[in-house]
């Protein structure tokens, strides 16, 4: 079979077919609204019946993407970690290689500025 170059293959693997495209928006918004009762609330006003409720969904429901409340917090806390470290990487980054006392300084101000960006 040729290929029709009006219609260019494209080759989707990195993001998967349409229902895990679907399943990790999902858990992208369940992490985000969680995140927002995380900061709003601290962590004890964070629950799966808020976070469905908010989304328009059942408790039950989240149950498909996150196995326990635990679960939620430990993968919500694995991406702010992500976003430290990434924020972190680019200030440290910034300063020449050579400079070790300013890369120091650098990732301590960027972990000082994050935190207080993100106090809950």
């Amino acid at each position: 079979m040729t290929e029709d170059p009006t219609f260019p293959q494209v080759e989707n693997a990195r993001s998967g077919n349409r229902r895990e495209r679907v399943r990790q928006a999902t858990s992208r918004e369940i992490k985000q609204i969680a995140r927002r009762h995380l900061t709003a609330h601290g962590a004890s006003g964070v629950s799966l019946r808020a976070v469905a409720r908010e989304m328009g969904m059942t408790a039950p429901g989240l149950y498909r993407y996150f196995g326990s409340l635990a679960e939620l917090m430990e993968a919500l806390q694995a991406d702010l970690f992500a976003e430290l470290g990434a924020a972190v990487n680019a200030t440290e980054t910034s300063v020449p290689a050579s400079d070790t006392d300013g890369r120091l300084l650098a990732a301590l101000r960027a972990v000082r500025a994050w935190g207080l960006a993100n106090r809950a």
